[in-house]
C-alpha cells in the first residue's frame, strides 16, 4: 500500500472508530451493565496481544467467560463450554464482545480490518512467511473472518491474513468491511478450530 493509502487507511479508521462510540455509547454501556448484571466482575477484558512489528498492545473486549477461568487457555470451542458466562455465548456469536476494541484503533494499536491480534506467544512461534502478518496493525474484522471465521483451521487463516498483507489497499479493505456487515459475524460460528 502507498503512503497515501495508509494515511487513508488511517483517516478511515479515526473517523469510523470516533464515530462509532460517539454514536453508539449508549447501546456500549448497555452491553457492560447487562455483563455486570448476569456475573461478577467487571464488564471489560483485557488482554496482551502482539500489534504490528509485535509491538505489545492491551486490548479490550467485553467479558464472556468467567473470572475464574484460565486467562490464557484455549479458547471456547462450543457455546456450551463451562468457562462462558451466561450472556457470553451470544456476545461471541454476535461479535458484540468486539466492540470495545474500537477504542483500540481510535488509539491506533488497531485497524478496521486486519489480520485479528493473536498472543504474543502465538506471534514468536511464526514462520518467516507468517511472520509478515505483523507488518500491519491487526483488525477488528479480517479477509479471514469473511472467509469462514471460526470454521477455518488456525494455519489457514494464518495463509490468508498473509495474502491479505500482500494485496493489501483501500478497495479490499472495503470489500471486506461490505461483507462482514452483509453476513454478519453471528451467522458463522465464532469458536475457533486450534
Amino acid at each position: 500500500m502507498s503512503p497515501f493509502g495508509r494515511a487513508a487507511k488511517r483517516v478511515m479508521d479515526v473517523t469510523a472508530s470516533g464515530t462509532a462510540l460517539l454514536l453508539g455509547w449508549p447501546a456500549l454501556l448497555g452491553v457492560a451493565l447487562a455483563i455486570r448484571r448476569d456475573s461478577p466482575g467487571t464488564a471489560l477484558f483485557k488482554q496482551e496481544r502482539a500489534g504490528r512489528n509485535m509491538k505489545p498492545f492491551v486490548m479490550v473486549k467485553f467479558r464472556t467467560m468467567r473470572t475464574d477461568a484460565e486467562q490464557f487457555g484455549v479458547s471456547p470451542g462450543a457455546p456450551d463450554d463451562p468457562r462462558l458466562t451466561r450472556l457470553g455465548p451470544w456476545l461471541r456469536e454476535t461479535s458484540l464482545d468486539e466492540l470495545p476494541q474500537l477504542w483500540n484503533i481510535l488509539k491506533g494499536d488497531m485497524s478496521l480490518v486486519g489480520p485479528r491480534p493473536l498472543y504474543v506467544s502465538q506471534a514468536r512461534e511464526f514462520n518467516d512467511r507468517q511472520r509478515r502478518r505483523l507488518e500491519v496493525r491487526p483488525g477488528l474484522t479480517g479477509l479471514a473472518q469473511v472467509m469462514g471465521r471460526g470454521e477455518v483451521p488456525h494455519e489457514e487463516k494464518l495463509e490468508i491474513d498473509v495474502q491479505y498483507v500482500e494485496r493489501m489497499s483501500l478497495w479490499l479493505d472495503l470489500k471486506i468491511l461490505w461483507q462482514t456487515l452483509l453476513k454478519g459475524f453471528g451467522r458463522q460460528t465464532a469458536y475457533q478450530k486450534w
